[in-house]
């Protein structure tokens, strides 16, 4: 046999090796997961559960309800049990991309298609993966997960990562994970977690006026006019930086030119939080990088175009998720 054989005889079982690597933990991951879900009905009839858990618990069995009565989002056994996974997030994912670009990286699987973010259920592989990755050259962030879907393949339970935020946070993200059972399009990250991201404020809206929370529904609208000036604020970078590695500098102006421009937006940004009074939201935690912004532009930069789809369709639930389904075809044709 050759060297040059042998070499790749090598990398090739070295590839399948970390692959096969990277499935086990996620296996692993995924069964303790469900290894600890309890039924929810159960842990409310339990003298044991605190009571604070069990206020949080028949929130969630209301919302779930809500989710298929007035949402058309599934009826099945997702999000009706809880699991304690003893830690701040379930998972920990890690977004990459080029130094010189906003395309981010990607990586395919076999049931979830191509997406722009590798997920790990312990947090020093996640930092292991980020710091191979900036080795190569990858701008490089990192994001704990409070919940994911498997897409209705796993009864999915609400996690206790989940139950550090406020009500409306957590009904919201009931809502987000079912929405990717309604629609989920393999190799689209942007699309399916924008989509997924639209539905929750709509639900959310929805869930508010049919409770007369006037106020939690006032502090909601205050919230997401935050996040549009905040997005718009981030799409003005993003064009400017996109001008800016098209441009054929050379690699040490680009450079310069990138840590400004990233500057001045965390300026930009600060001022607008300053200027609101709000903290600012979880999403836009994290050194800004290519790889930041693109993990930002996958759940927020495409909201406006689902609104303006809802709205189309006369705030008809059935119509939007036909015509989100629509769009994703045409788009498919005629790619963005």
């Amino acid at each position: 046999m050759t060297l040059r054989r042998c070499k790749i005889l090598l990398l090739l079982a070295l590839a399948l090796s970390q692959s096969a690597c990277y499935y086990m933990q996620a296996a692993r991951g995924q069964y303790d997961v469900l290894s600890r879900s309890e039924p929810i009905d159960e842990l409310l009839d339990a003298e044991s559960t605190p009571d604070e858990l069990a206020r949080r618990l028949e929130l969630v069995q209301q919302a779930r309800q809500f989710a298929v009565d007035e949402l058309y989002l599934p009826d099945n056994d997702s999000y009706r049990s809880y699991a304690d996974l003893e830690r701040d997030y379930v998972v920990w994912n890690v977004f990459a991309a080029p130094e010189f670009s906003l395309e981010p990286k990607t990586w395919c699987f076999p049931v979830a298609g191509c997406v722009a973010y590798r997920g790990y259920f312990d947090e020093a592989d996640a930092r292991r993966k980020a710091a191979q990755l900036g080795d190569d050259g990858f701008d490089v962030a990192i994001g704990g997960v409070p919940a994911y879907s498997t897409l209705g393949r796993f009864d999915d339970p609400v996690l206790n990562t989940m139950m550090r935020w406020r009500d409306t946070d957590l009904v919201a993200t009931i809502f987000h994970e079912l929405a990717h059972q309604v629609l989920y399009i393999k190799d689209d990250t942007a699309f399916n977690e924008s989509f997924a991201t639209a539905v929750a404020d709509i639900g959310l809206e929805r869930w508010l006026l049919s409770k007369g929370e006037t106020d939690q529904f006032a502090a909601y609208l205050e919230r997401r006019r935050l996040r549009e000036q905040l997005v718009a604020v981030i799409r003005q970078a993003r064009a400017d930086l996109g001008t800016l590695y098209a441009s054929g500098a050379d690699a040490a102006t680009m450079r310069r030119e990138k840590e400004q421009r990233l500057q001045q937006l965390t300026h930009d940004l600060n001022a607008k939080l300053s200027e609101s009074g709000q903290d600012a939201p979880g999403w836009l935690g994290g050194r800004l990088n290519n790889a930041r912004l693109v993990s930002i532009s996958l759940y927020e930069l495409d909201l406006a175009r689902f609104r303006e789809l809802y709205e189309d369709c006369e705030r008809d639930l059935r119509c939007f998720y036909d015509r989100a389904s629509s769009l994703r075809l045409s788009a498919s044709s005629n790619p963005r």
